[in-house]
Parts: C-alpha cells; sequence; structure tokens
C-alpha cells in the first residue's frame, strides 16, 4: 500500500511524527539550542579572528589598503543583503534544511579562503562565505522562539547573548595567537572542524519545522536585495570614493527602492509579503528593530579604531591588544545567562534600557581614554562598563522584539532583525572610519577616540526606542 492509499488517520499520524509539536520538551530544546548556537559562535568568531588577522595577509599577498577593505566588504555586502530574503526562506522550506545548506557553503568557503593563494581569491571565498552565513543566521533566532516556550526564550536568549560573549573573548585572543604563532590561512581553517560538527548536531537534534505554503513574491525579492546592495556599496564605498556624486545617487536610488518595496509589502497578503508589513504595527518589534540598529552600528565599527590605537600608539601586538577587550567579553558572557532569566520574569524593555544606556557610557569613556597621554587602566575600565552594557542588550533586546511574533513569521521577523542590525554594522564602520580618515591629519591619534562619538549618540537613541516599545501580548498566554 503506497502513501496515496494510507486512511485519513495514518496520514495525519505521519505528519505529526515529521513535525513534532511545539515547543519541544525543554530537555530537546536546550539540546537543540547547544548545536544552534555552535554555528552562531563560528560566525561571530570569524568576523572577530579575521581582522586582527589583516596585517598578516595584506603583508603576505602583497594586498594594498583598498583590497584589504574588500576582503571585509564583500563579506559584509553577500552578508548583509540577502538577510531578510533568506529569514523569509526559512518560513518557506524550513529553518533546519537553511541552516545545513548555508552552514555547508561557510564551512567550504572557508576552506577555501585558507587555500586563496591572491588576494582576488580571498575576497572571492569570502564573499561567498557571506552568502553561507546569510543563510544560517536568521534561522538561529526563529528556532529559538519556536522551540521554547514563552516563558524559558529569555533564558534561552541569555545563552545565546553569552556565545556571542564569549566569541568577541576567543575572536581576538585567538587570532592574536594564530598571527603570532602560526599563519593567517589558520584563521581559516579553524572554522572547518566547527562547521563539521554544528551540520552533524543541527541534523540529529534540530526538529523539521511544518513550512508554510504560500510562495513569496519575487518582485519583492528582487526590489529588496537592489535596495539592499545600493544602499550597503555606496555606503561601503562613499569614503573611499569621496563622497563622489555618484555615490549619493546610488544612496537616493536605494532609498527610493526600499520605499518601493515597502508600498509592495503593504500592497501584498501576509502570506507572500517578504516583510508582512503588520509586523511593524507591533510596537515591540518597529522599536526593537530601532534598537538594534545602533547596537549594530557600535560594535561593528569600535573595534577597528580600538586595535589600530592599540597597535600604533601603545605598540602592543595583536596578541597583547586582544587581552585589553576581554574585560567586556568575559563579563558579558557570564553575565548573559543570568540577565536572559531575569528578561523572563520581568519586562525585558527595563534591561534593555539599562543596557544601552551602560554601552553609551562606557564607549563614551573610550572615546575620552583613547588619547596617548591617558593610562591603560582608563580603556580597560571602559569596557569593563561596556561587558555590562552588552549583557544586558542582547538578550532582552531580542526577547522583547522576537519574542510575541506569530509562528509562522518567525523566520521573516528574525530576517528582519538581523538584516537591520547588518545595515547598522555596515552605516557604523562607514562613519566612524570616515571620522577617523577626516581627524587624524588634524588631531593626530586623538582621532581613534573622537571617532566613537557617532557611536554615542546611536546608543543614546537606541536607549529611548527601547523605551518606547512594549508587547501587545499579554503575560498569561501567546
Amino acid at each position: 500500500m503506497n502513501a496515496q492509499q494510507l486512511p485519513p488517520t495514518h496520514r495525519t499520524r505521519s505528519a505529526e511524527e515529521t513535525y513534532p509539536a511545539l515547543p519541544l520538551p525543554l530537555s530537546q530544546a536546550w539540546r537543540a539550542l547547544v548545536a544552534l548556537c555552535i554555528g552562531f559562535f563560528m560566525i561571530l568568531l570569524d568576523q572577530t579572528i579575521v581582522a586582527v588577522a589583516t596585517p598578516a595577509f595584506q603583508a603576505d599577498l602583497h594586498a594594498d589598503y583598498g583590497q584589504v577593505l574588500w576582503v571585509t566588504s564583500a563579506y559584509l555586502l553577500t552578508f548583509a543583503v540577502p538577510l531578510m530574503v533568506t529569514g523569509r526562506l526559512g518560513d518557506r522550506f524550513g529553518p533546519k534544511n537553511l541552516y545545513i545548506a548555508g552552514m555547508t557553503i561557510f564551512t567550504l568557503s572557508s576552506l577555501a579562503c585558507g587555500l586563496a593563494g591572491s588576494i582576488e581569491m580571498l575576497i572571492a571565498a569570502r564573499a561567498v562565505q557571506g552568502i553561507g552565513g546569510s543563510l544560517l543566521t536568521p534561522q538561529t533566532m526563529s528556532v529559538i522562539n519556536r522551540i521554547f516556550p514563552r516563558d524559558k526564550r529569555g533564558a534561552a536568549l541569555g545563552i545565546w547573548g553569552a556565545t556571542a560573549g564569549i566569541s568577541t573573548l576567543a575572536g581576538p585572543l585567538l587570532g592574536g595567537f594564530i598571527t603570532e604563532y602560526a599563519t593567517w590561512h589558520w584563521v581559516f581553517f579553524i572554522n572547518v572542524p566547527i562547521g563539521v560538527l554544528s551540520v552533524v548536531m543541527v541534523a540529529r537534534w534540530v526538529p523539521r519545522f511544518r513550512p508554510t505554503r504560500d510562495r513569496i513574491n519575487v518582485p519583492s525579492i528582487l526590489l529588496s536585495m537592489v535596495a539592499m546592495t545600493m544602499v550597503i556599496y555606496g555606503i561601503q564605498e562613499g569614503d573611499p570614493a569621496g563622497w563622489a556624486p555618484w555615490i549619493w545617487a546610488l544612496l537616493v536610488g536605494g532609498v527610493a527602492m526600499m520605499i518601493a518595496f515597502v508600498w509592495l509589502q503593504s500592497r501584498l497578503s501576509a502570506g507572500s509579503a517578504l516583510v508582512p508589513i503588520a509586523l511593524f504595527a507591533r510596537r515591540h518589534f518597529a522599536f526593537g528593530n530601532a534598537s538594534i540598529f545602533t547596537m549594530g552600528f557600535t560594535i561593528a565599527g569600535m573595534m577597528v579604531p580600538v586595535m589600530l590605537f592599540l597597535q600604533e600608539v601603545h605598540r602592543f601586538g595583536p596578541m597583547k591588544a586582544s587581552f585589553v577587550v576581554t574585560p567586556m567579553a568575559i563579563i558579558a558572557g557570564v553575565m548573559a545567562p543570568f540577565v536572559g532569566r531575569l528578561v523572563d520574569r520581568y519586562d525585558p524593555r527595563r534591561f534593555a534600557v539599562l543596557g544601552f544606556c551602560l554601552m553609551a557610557i562606557g564607549v563614551a569613556a573610550l572615546a575620552l581614554s583613547m588619547r596617548p597621554e591617558r593610562p591603560l587602566w582608563m580603556i580597560i575600565g571602559s569596557f569593563v562598563i561596556l561587558g555590562f552594557g552588552n549583557a544586558f542588550v542582547w538578550a532582552p533586546n531580542s526577547t522583547a522584539t522576537l519574542r510575541d511574533l506569530p509562528p509562522q513569521f518567525a523566520g521573516a521577523g528574525s530576517g528582519m532583525y538581523n538584516a537591520t542590525r547588518q545595515l547598522g554594522a555596515v552605516t557604523g564602520a562607514a562613519v566612524i572610519a570616515a571620522v577617523v580618515q577626516a581627524r587624524v591629519s588634524v588631531v593626530g591619534p586623538q582621532a581613534f577616540g573622537e571617532s566613537l562619538l557617532p557611536a554615542v549618540v546611536m546608543l543614546m537613541l537606541g536607549a529611548v526606542a527601547s523605551g518606547m516599545a512594549r508587547s501587545e501580548v499579554g503575560r498569561g498566554g501567546e
């Protein structure tokens, strides 16, 4: 008897076995979270470890400054542009499938990065690596919000935040160790065993989810990707091109396409829209996205001037410079799980506002500390404050933004959230780099500290946005 001939009750039982009831039992949910966090750890590790190894592969591959910038820019471009699409594809085809595909691409391209014999090959491999990262990143938060009950999602996102803190510590330290005692190739080779392990664990421990049947509107996909490409590329190339007229034309065109994209989404049904506009009617989602933009702006932009200041002004090697930022990573990693559990009991907005305020204070202190005449302990003290700020931002803001989204839009919401964070990251990196270049010839090394002042302003706006967010769902249920 084939599947077509089975009685209805048998087909129903088979479907229930294929797609388990959600949320999962906690033991299974925590096991799945571990598998997902290994991949999430690798993505963040890769971003920080490559920054430390940049001088090494620049010298070995005889690359100029512009080519070196494209090693990071190519990755960010291909990572950020598809995020809204890949999040929605997770709803359509299953987040587990998208995660495994993305991790496979990321792992193979990491191997290609390590084997690259020219800067052009490295840039191309990094671009493919970005595509893999874009496929898997939204699926992590989407799965967390499906497999955990509502009153445990804050604790789960606390572990997710702790993973980010640990990777922030491990990346610079491991990058410094590898560049001093091995070759830069190993900052990419190290991803291979981690990637293989993640694929195996996710295949075994993360369940399949019932996919949506609605077809995603193709013009929405094209509009979103063209608009994001124009805006992100324009921001990345603005300063190197001297903000020439063609850059402004690119940015204006990108913004116009984004407006057209929003208009199109408002005309489509929730099932076929790439980003259902109804999501933004939820204050917690709209303001949570605004807040995470400011966090992305800060985190992506601040580490380059800090590392340049420590290595060029204090004459630290990569390893020693990395130790200066360890208080932030250790404190964030230790505190995040505790903050996550608090978020399940109390209003997450309060913790998010506190976190953004601490981040603003920490970055302001860092900006004042990064002067040649200031003692090193001031910089270390600033990173202590930033460690507490990090712990009180990631899990609370993510919980407040995504916890109460309908399950069928978990991927779309997670994709939008990650796309907003990455757009903030690209903007922050460009703005902070532009300030450094504009001020370094005027005030010298003090420019590294001054470049962080825009991040202080953005974080204050993030605190305001977090305070304005609120959930439309009561504490009593979904």
